[in-house]
């Protein structure tokens, strides 16, 4: 999976129905690290998690934060260090067929040829704000059910 230099963040949130209208909530994190402003418009791409089919979707929309009374988390940075390993389970699949996992807090991890349901231990090459870049150092036997 390419990821665009131009890339200002990479969340996991639900779409949700509001009046007619539909929203998907920004994270307190990303406001309060400057990644994104009140106000602005941005380019946003959704990936489907279902593990059927990935397809991306483009949109514009508007960041309007929201009120998340008692929910609101202290950002202390990405919760992976450059060059930690961590198992990992792939959940989905990239348009250039990267895996995608997740970790604390919804933080992505992008391990190259990986499958769904893969279990893998990987090592953080490269850490950004918002998105990890990682390498397979050992592969889980794929258990079937």
């Amino acid at each position: 999976m390419e990821i665009s230099e131009t890339l200002q963040t990479l969340y996991t949130a639900t779409v949700e129905q509001d009046d007619g209208t539909y929203q998907i909530t920004v994270p307190d994190r990303e406001i309060a690290t400057g990644t994104i402003t009140e106000g602005e418009t941005y380019r946003v791409a959704l990936i489907s998690t279902s593990t059927s089919e990935a397809t991306d979707t483009e949109t514009t929309d508007t960041i309007q934060p929201t009120d998340q009374e008692n929910e609101q988390e202290e950002y202390d940075g990405p919760p992976v260090e450059e060059g930690e390993q961590r198992e990992v389970e792939i959940e989905n699949l990239g348009d250039q067929g990267d895996g995608i996992a997740k970790v604390e807090r919804g933080y992505v991890v992008i391990v190259p040829e990986t499958d769904i349901g893969d279990c893998v231990t990987v090592e953080m090459r490269q850490v950004r704000e918002n998105v990890a870049f990682a390498d397979v150092v050992d592969r889980k036997p794929r258990v079937e059910v």
